[in-house]
């Protein structure tokens, strides 16, 4: 519907309402607000007003009294797709040092609560990084489309949803089902969809694919005895026997990811967490003790193909120890998922990387990351993720938790850039221009 060097007009002409200082601002904003999983409600209140703020239809969807998703719409003519630009908005930890300490590590760090610390380009705080640098970008990219006044033939959607993160609630909340795509989802069965979708997560390449993850919990059994009858009783110490059966899986999970590596994939395994015994009282051992594992699932792989791998990977563990007695069961399962890597939205959006770059793209392989993608594409929106790379330089030494709370602000408005390229491509065409019907 417009040509080519019509539609680089009306991109460069978005571009120009993009602003350093504004991403700035955005992003401090949402870092300073907490938003742990399940309690995500006063992010989405802010982000609606946010959008509301700069002529875009900016709503709140509440999950429950705790928990809301946001989203904001700018309507086209009607004649093209509609697009939707999504991010999660929960953090990876809570930003509380009494429940996130150990875990996260021994010392309690500033980058670790939500509150913003700006150091030239960089912004450091509980999720600057991941989630809240990217929902900033993808309000900063409806933004310049709607400060633009480009004309639109479809719906530009922008959507930020709860429960992002792959966390369950704490033991005994009363509120079961607070993460693992459970905001995205709810938008979807309440009419936020869209023809495509662009989720804005960590990694500077285009992806099309992900993994999914299975849970599995593992209680192997032993005997509850005192150590000063252990040798006079009958002994089986379940955590010595767990211990065996942790280290022939951390084994068997390179197999697997070995087994399972294609496509841009390649699926991990890990043992994340384990419970036995009674801290008040070592001088007994626990008749049982359990761990749980985290399995990465490539989409050609299904929940049940991999709960059957495990099958046989508990019975191989049997028949080299027979003594150890243990039960399983599979806790949780998310299919990973494909797009079409010549559907439009992955097209259009590796050919915005390459505008924005200027040089071709190489997708990255090897990744075992979830995200809502899996929940978009899932129920059959075409997504590409793509998104910032993590921060290398700081102040202060970068690992995991603080690539997660650090942004860089010249990423931000690269991505943003491209963001905003995608939207234009795809919301100035026809919906035929994109491969879809024009019933």
């Amino acid at each position: 519907m417009t040509g080519l060097p019509a539609r680089e007009a009306l991109t460069a002409k978005a571009a120009r309402h993009i602003d350093r200082e504004r991403l700035r601002d955005l992003v401090c904003d949402l870092v300073d607000m907490p938003s742990p999983t399940g309690d995500e409600r006063p992010l989405a209140e802010h982000i609606a007003s946010t959008l509301r703020e700069t002529g875009i239809d900016g709503q709140v969807q509440l999950i429950d009294s705790r928990q809301a998703n946001a989203y904001g719409r700018l309507p086209g003519s009607g004649a093209g797709p509609d697009l939707m630009l999504y991010a999660p908005i929960d953090t990876f930890s809570t930003g509380d040092p009494d429940q996130d300490v150990p875990g996260i590590g021994p010392v309690w760090l500033p980058y670790m609560e939500s509150r913003a610390e700006v150091h030239g380009d960089l912004v450091a705080g509980l999720g600057a990084s991941n989630p809240k640098g990217h929902v900033a970008c993808v309000i900063a990219a409806a933004e310049a489309v709607a400060s633009s006044g480009i004309p639109l033939t479809g719906d530009l959607v922008v959507a930020f949803g709860a429960g992002g993160m792959p966390t369950n609630a704490d033991t005994g909340a009363d509120r079961r089902n607070v993460g693992q795509g459970v905001g995205c989802s709810y938008l979807l069965e309440q009419g936020v969809w869209a023809d495509f979708a662009v989720i804005a997560k960590p990694g500077w390449s285009v992806a099309w694919e992900e993994v999914g993850l299975a849970w599995f919990e593992v209680t192997v059994r032993g005997t509850h005895t005192y150590v000063g009858a252990r040798h006079r009783l009958p002994y089986r110490n379940a955590i010595a026997d767990a211990g065996r059966v942790v280290a022939w899986l951390e084994s068997w999970f390179e197999r697997y990811a070995e087994a399972h590596t294609d496509g841009l994939v390649a699926p991990q395994g890990v043992v994340s967490s384990i419970d036995g015994g009674w801290a008040r009282m070592a001088a007994a051992t626990a008749g049982s003790c359990t761990f749980r594992i985290d399995l990465r699932l490539s989409p050609r792989t299904t929940p049940m193909q991999a709960k059957r791998e495990f099958s046989q990977a508990i019975e191989q563990i049997r028949a080299t120890d027979p003594d150890i007695a243990l039960d399983w069961r599979m806790t949780l399962a998310i299919p990973g998922a494909t797009t079409d890597p010549d559907n439009w939205i992955t097209r259009s959006t590796i050919a915005a990387w390459e505008r924005v770059t200027g040089e071709q793209h190489q997708p990255a392989l090897g990744t075992s990351g979830a995200t809502d993608a899996n929940i978009l594409r899932n129920r059959g929106i075409p997504t590409a993720r793509v998104g910032m790379p993590k921060v290398t330089e700081a102040p202060f030494p970068i690992d995991f938790t603080a690539g997660m709370n650090t942004v860089d602000l010249r990423e931000m408005e690269r991505l943003t850039r491209l963001l905003v390229e995608v939207a234009v491509d795809t919301l100035t065409r026809t919906r035929v221009e994109v491969g879809l019907s024009d019933d």
